[in-house]
């Protein structure tokens, strides 16, 4: 090869290497990297609740550390209208002597100052209110049946007694011996080292979810007949979805402020009653047809209680427990000899 051949393809060479790094050295404008926004969550999670356990209603977490206040209420004719019925988180309605009935009513979710008036206790009142633990308030009774009460894990303030001076009083409402009245918190603020009850039934998360209310038949209202003189109604109203009391004869069943009183819930259970020496006694340990109302309408059911402190356990028809609504409830403890109907 010549020089000058040598000379060309160097020349060449050099040329391409100088336009291979002239596209080197070309400037070029880079994209700037895109910033991610920042993400701030707007979530709030929401605040741990309770359920309390005599309502099935949302409270705050250790909301309700008191203990329970059962009493033992007066429903004579006389003793009407009784004080603070309208706030009980439980009432349960038994059969006494003379076919009249008395009430044994339960406080905790919402105690007011006073409530009243109590009277004596009956054979079956510690099967009704072992399960509850807490305090149970009442005039005295026979000493056979205060020495049952007594023997329940459960506090008993009693009138007359050195501990209830304080607290126990003999009111303007009625004519003695419907006039025993009870200043409810001072008498629980005495007694905190008492545990808070359990949860005494299931419960959904409002009355739309309950049992009766999705399962149950349609009802305006339910009949009952205790004994000779006893014999409560309630009537279904959809405006308040509450079940409104009417006491014998038909006339609404007002408290101490006027108003008539209503429940959430109405269960019945039908119990065998027996009278031992003059005294009708409910049978609560055993099992036997309920009937629960929430909603509007009712479904059948049974019912069993194990123990004296064991709490009702209420079965649909396959077994299944039945949730009540959220809300106070009325138990009412009709005799198998007594009469139920619905309408």
């Amino acid at each position: 090869m010549s020089r000058a051949s040598i000379r060309s393809v160097s020349i060449g060479a050099l040329g391409a290497a100088l336009v291979v790094l002239g596209g080197c050295t070309t400037s070029e404008v880079m994209p700037n990297p895109t910033v991610a926004p920042s993400f701030v969550s707007t979530y709030e999670a929401p605040p741990a609740y309770g359920i309390a356990p005599l309502t099935g209603e949302q409270i705050e977490v250790g909301a309700l550390t008191a203990p329970s206040l059962a009493a033992k209420v007066d429903n004579h004719p006389d003793a009407r209208p009784q004080i603070g019925l309208e706030r009980t988180d439980i009432v349960f309605e038994e059969l006494v002597e003379g076919g009249l009935t008395r009430y044994v009513a339960v406080w905790h979710s919402d105690v007011p100052d006073v409530i009243g008036p109590v009277r004596s206790i009956r054979p079956m009142d510690p099967d009704i209110i072992s399960p509850l633990g807490g305090i149970v308030a009442y005039s005295g009774g026979q000493s056979r049946f205060v020495e049952m009460m007594r023997a329940a894990p459960v506090y008993n303030a009693i009138h007359g007694q050195r501990d209830t001076d304080e607290t126990f009083f003999r009111g303007d409402n009625a004519d003695a011996p419907h006039n025993v009245l009870v200043k409810a918190p001072q008498v629980i603020a005495q007694h905190l080292d008492r545990a808070a009850p359990v949860q005494q039934f299931a419960f959904a998360e409002s009355i739309a979810a309950a049992t009766a209310t999705k399962d149950g038949t349609p009802m305006a209202g339910m009949d009952m007949r205790f004994g000779s003189a006893s014999a409560p109604s309630w009537n279904w109203d959809a405006a308040s979805e509450r079940w409104l009391r009417l006491q014998t004869g038909g006339a609404p069943d007002t408290d101490a402020t006027g108003a008539q009183l209503a429940a959430v819930n109405v269960v019945v259970l039908r119990v065998p009653v027996q009278v031992i020496q003059s005294i009708p006694t409910t049978q609560l340990i055993g099992s036997g047809q309920a009937w629960i109302s929430t909603g509007g309408a009712t479904v059948p059911a049974t019912w069993s209680k194990a123990s004296m402190t064991a709490p009702i356990r209420l079965l649909d028809a396959n077994g299944v427990a039945v949730r009540l609504a959220p809300g106070n409830t009325w138990v009412e403890l009709v005799p198998l000899g007594g009469s139920l109907s619905f309408r």
